[in-house]
């Protein structure tokens, strides 16, 4: 399954990410998921919970599915653009 994670910073941590797309319930959680499952971050295997994702990331969890990392700036900036 393919899913869009929309962010408003500039990036959003790989403990954070696990959070916001509802994979673990709390924070303190990441750590564990991390040494537990294998988690692909643009085809690399990556278990650091304080790795930056940018917009343009893919995030790959074989038991959850593919995930892209968009900014909210760039779809509201698309959208502008074409008005």
């Amino acid at each position: 399954m393919k899913k869009n994670i929309m962010i408003e910073n500039e990036f959003i941590t790989l403990g954070q990410f696990l959070k916001h797309a509802d994979i673990i319930s709390s924070g303190g959680m990441a750590k564990w998921y991390l040494a537990e499952h294998t988690i692909l971050v643009n085809n690399e295997l990556e278990n650091r919970r304080g790795k930056k994702l940018y917009p343009g990331t893919v995030v790959e969890i074989p038991e959850e599915g593919t995930f892209f990392i968009q900014s909210v700036d760039s779809i509201s900036q698309a959208s502008e653009d074409e008005r």
